[in-house]
Formats: C-alpha cells, sequence, structure tokens
C-alpha cells in the first residue's frame, strides 16, 4: 500500500507540475493580486482534479472517449481558454494596476477560474481514462477497493502540496513586478491560452478522426 501511495504521490505531481491552462491561470491572478488569489486558482482546480480522478478510477473515464460525451466537454473548455486569451490581451491593454491585497473578490473569481478550467480540461479526460487501467503498472492486477482509494488518497495529496507549492512559486516571482512586466506577463498568458485552446480542438479533432477510421464490428446472428 505504501508503494502505491508513493506512485500515486509522484504520479499526481508530474500531472500537477506540467505547464497548462491552470497554471497560466494561477500566472495570470498572482501577477496581480499576489498569493492568495494564485492559491485560490490552485485550489479550485482540485475540485476538477478530483472528479476526474473519481470517475476515472472507477472506469467512468473510459466512456468519456467517446465523441458524444467527450466533443460537449473539449469545446466547453476550448471556448473558456479563447474567453481568457481575450480577457487577458484586454486587460493587459487597459489601465494596470498590481494590488497584492488579494481581496476576497478576487480570491473567488480565481477559485471559480480553476475550477473551470480543471473541469473542462479535455486532457484530464485521457489522462484519467488511460489512469483508471493503469494500476497493473504498479504490480496490482486485480484493484480493489482498497486499492482505488489508496491511488486516490496519493494523487490528492500531491494535488494539494503542490497547490501551496506553485502560488509561491509565482507569488515570489511576480511580488515586485512592476505595471510594465505585469501587462507583458499578461499578453503572455493570452499566448499561452490561445495556443492550449487551439492545441486542445487539434486533440479533439485527431481523437474523433481516428475514432472514424477504427473498423467497425459487424454482428452477424446465426439461424
Amino acid at each position: 500500500m505504501i508503494t502505491l501511495f508513493i506512485s500515486a504521490f509522484v504520479l499526481g505531481l508530474i500531472f500537477n507540475a506540467a505547464p497548462g491552462a491552470v497554471f497560466a491561470e494561477t500566472v495570470r491572478q498572482g501577477v496581480r493580486g499576489g498569493y492568495r488569489p494564485a492559491l485560490a486558482v490552485q485550489v479550485g482546480s482540485l475540485v476538477g482534479d478530483a472528479l476526474w480522478a473519481l470517475l476515472g478510477l472507477i472506469g467512468v473515464g473510459f466512456l468519456l472517449q467517446m465523441d458524444v460525451l467527450r466533443w460537449p466537454v473539449g469545446i466547453a473548455g476550448v471556448a473558456y481558454l479563447l474567453w481568457l486569451a481575450w480577457d487577458s490581451w484586454k486587460a493587459a491593454a487597459q489601465e494596470f494596476s498590481v494590488d497584492m491585497s488579494g481581496a476576497p473578490a478576487t480570491q473567488r473569481k480565481a477559485m471559480r477560474a480553476g475550477m473551470l478550467l480543471s473541469v473542462t480540461n479535455p486532457q484530464n479526460i485521457a489522462y484519467w481514462a488511460a489512469m483508471g487501467s493503469a494500476l497493473g503498472a504498479v504490480g496490482i492486477s486485480e484493484p480493489q477497493p482498497l486499492d482505488y482509494a489508496v491511488f486516490f488518497a496519493g494523487f490528492m495529496a500531491s494535488s494539494v502540496i503542490w497547490c501551496f507549492v506553485c502560488a509561491a512559486i509565482v507569488d515570489r516571482l511576480f511580488r515586485h513586478a512592476g505595471a510594465k512586466w505585469a501587462r507583458i506577463t499578461y499578453k503572455l498568458c493570452a499566448a499561452a491560452f490561445l495556443v492550449l485552446a487551439l492545441g486542445s480542438l487539434r486533440d479533439l479533432l485527431t481523437a474523433s478522426a481516428m475514432n472514424a477510421t477504427k473498423p467497425k464490428t459487424v454482428v452477424v446472428s446465426k439461424r
């Protein structure tokens, strides 16, 4: 069980440390509001992480590979990323001020953003659809409910720790950033959101094309 927990913990760190939309939004919120908004984004993303982890581990992730389910989630994620790209670019062009007070309203907005990005991230679908059947890689051929619980606990433990680490890193990097550097960072975040949106759309189209070319199984009934 300890080996399983450690494996899940390491996989969780790799999953969370990979640059993506949540990290870009953490930087975007942190550059203006400091540690608390950056942490709020990360905490909000835990909702999506936990949701996809549970669905993947209980096998529902396999169903989400179907186009009829994957497309609505994927398109919602692409649309939100495009909106964030537009919002970041527009904000960078306006009067810009850096406020490190971390107002509650800002934190709530940041938390909602992290939650939406995590829930609508199509890459989470593929990741957890695969991970739901990957426990055999750590020597568990017939997983029991306790094995799934330990794996989930290890993954979420690393995710919670990463929330504080990531927010602290962003706060340290941008604590003394002036308005000029903040504007540049916002434009870079806008570009990152746009690239991520286009990448997500490409992945959706590629997956659908692959599914369309798979040979269909024809069942012939014998009389």
